[in-house]
């Protein structure tokens, strides 16, 4: 069967859209000018535009203070704690001279990993605070009776004291100083201590926590407001006093329990309030049985 090929098709040519459109016509449509902003507008769109403005700077500043801050304090801790080896190995004094700014311990947490450790820095100010945590001036030294208080910061400048809220009753705390480490273990939380000693207290992670309360003396005595964890207004600076939230002279210093405070700010961005954990000391190993932090881990069952 033969018929007409594809090249004798007619070719068939549609008409444009639209009665008047000609054939080649493009059809386009102007779009209408925009109507002018009235006052009311105009302030809007500006402070759309600060608000922007802000939020960009106020991101940046974020960046700087939890990233760029970090790095730099990575880098000043460094320094001193090639700075702090430099001093313990040229000799061993069971008091070394405090300097403001100056390292002068160590702080390991066993439970947040082995390789947590910072300097302990002479001072609360913030040429100190930003190389590691700080001893509040004037509060005991390791080992002591009273109250070693250390501050240390929770957002930038190398977040020492990030996890803090992390840490439970009878998790331990240690002190590495140039002869000795000082094992402290946190004290029971608030709604732990009725029933503590049959309790948690009990357990072998315990050995050694006690509620500090007085039995024979109504509502548990000197140490009667003192918890392993508290939230207190900044103003609340009797939180490292040698008995906490007391008068310093509420106890002479024979009969004080070595304890050891951390603080830091809270909730995390904010400087609204702090956290407080406090712990008591319940061992004290002398470097001559532990000669550095992993053998001492070794000999307590510690992180790995």
């Amino acid at each position: 069967m033969t018929g007409p090929g594809f090249g004798d098709q007619p070719t068939e040519v549609f008409a444009a859209v639209g009665d008047s459109a000609a054939a080649g016509d493009t059809a386009v449509r102007e779009k209408p000018a925009l109507a002018p902003l009235g006052k009311g507008g105009v302030a809007i769109r500006t402070a759309g535009e600060v608000f922007i403005t802000l939020g960009v700077v106020v991101l940046l500043f974020m960046v700087y203070e939890v990233w760029v801050t970090d790095l730099f304090s990575a880098e000043k801790q460094s320094v001193a704690s090639d700075q702090l080896d430099g001093d313990w190995a040229k000799d061993r004094t069971l008091h070394p001279e405090l300097v403001d700014g100056k390292a002068f311990a160590r702080i390991h947490i066993p439970s947040f990993g082995a390789d947590f450790n910072f300097t302990v820095q002479e001072g609360t100010g913030e040429n100190a605070l930003a190389v590691g945590p700080g001893h509040y001036k004037g509060t005991a030294l390791p080992g002591e009776p009273g109250n070693f208080g250390i501050a240390g910061h929770r957002v930038g400048k190398g977040a020492p004291f990030n996890d803090l809220d992390n840490l439970s009753s009878c998790d331990e705390i240690v002190i590495e100083t140039q002869t000795d480490f000082y094992l402290y273990k946190v004290l029971p939380y608030d709604d732990e201590i009725d029933g503590w000693s049959s309790g948690k207290g009990a357990e072998p992670a315990c050995k050694g926590v006690s509620t500090l309360r007085d039995s024979s003396v109504a509502g548990g005595g000197p140490y009667e407001k003192t918890f392993g964890r508290k939230v207190v207004l900044p103003s609340q600076g009797d939180a490292v006093n040698p008995v906490p939230y007391q008068p310093a002279g509420v106890l002479p210093k024979a009969q004080q329990a070595a304890l050891l405070t951390l603080t830091t700010c809270h909730p995390q961005f904010s400087a609204k309030q702090r956290l407080i954990i406090t712990s008591v000391l319940t061992q004290q190993v002398p470097k001559s049985q532990a000669k550095d932090y992993p053998t001492l881990l070794t000999k307590i069952g510690g992180a790995s």
